[in-house]
């Protein structure tokens, strides 16, 4: 479904990462892993189409993209949740989703998209007056991840999904990203730091380190000890 292969990418002047390489096949859940500043947010921009690489490509379902716009890409079925863009905090719930549907499918197809989000976060239904701001965390981010939803996304790059929820929100956040996958058929590649519940439904895992992909494997390659090292460069 996508293939990144071997991308170099610039702030400026200053390269950040380095012939990173990955593949995600559909219906796939993808773990990109590592330490703050190891090149993570950069990857996941430079696929949705916020950054562009200046040497190697990228290709979503055989077709080269790389040097397409974030609205571009959006339309071809590819939504990027960014770590700390997550929701408008002076609107309602329900005028967050409808700020959403920014594509013309989303638009057509809101009232039905709508009600599955609703299906999946019936506490959103139940707020959907709230203005969003005053959500919780966890709620937040279930708003955040409604948001994209609402765009019918085949593959969902997901950014810091449990930065800063509880234990119990995050497994709850997990298992619907689970549930999309199963129910759903949505691709996902998720950055995360919590890496023992990104395991526990990964299929295969990339980690990385100063801009570098340092390791890769499947789940049931990934040993403890071998990730640690992978981290930390130990």
């Amino acid at each position: 479904m996508l293939t990144v292969d071997n991308i170099d990418v610039f702030y400026g002047p200053l390269q950040v990462l380095y012939d990173v390489s990955l593949k995600v096949n559909e219906g796939e859940i993808v773990f990109l892993g590592g330490q703050n500043s190891a090149g993570k947010t950069t990857t996941i921009k430079t696929i949705g189409g916020l950054l562009h690489p200046k040497k190697g490509s990228i290709k979503y379902k055989g077709k080269n993209i790389e040097k397409l716009e974030a609205h571009e890409i959006t339309k071809m079925g590819i939504v990027c949740l960014l770590e700390r863009k997550r929701v408008f905090p002076y609107l309602t719930v329900l005028e967050n989703l409808q700020a959403a549907a920014s594509t013309s499918e989303a638009r057509e197809r809101f009232k039905e998209t709508l009600e599955e989000v609703f299906e999946v976060f019936p506490i959103l239904k139940e707020r959907k007056k709230q203005i969003a701001g005053t959500l919780s965390g966890g709620e937040q981010q279930m708003l955040a991840i409604a948001r994209a939803l609402i765009l019918r996304p085949k593959l969902c790059l997901f950014d810091e999904v449990s930065l800063g929820l509880s234990p119990k929100i995050t497994s709850q956040i997990y298992k619907i990203i689970e549930d999309l996958r199963s129910e759903r058929g949505i691709t996902f590649l998720i950055v995360d730091q919590n890496l023992r519940m990104a395991m526990k439904i990964c299929d295969r895992l990339y980690i990385m380190r100063k801009g570098k992909i340092v390791w890769e494997g499947n789940r049931e390659q990934a040993d403890e000890e071998e990730i640690r090292r992978a981290y930390f460069g130990q």
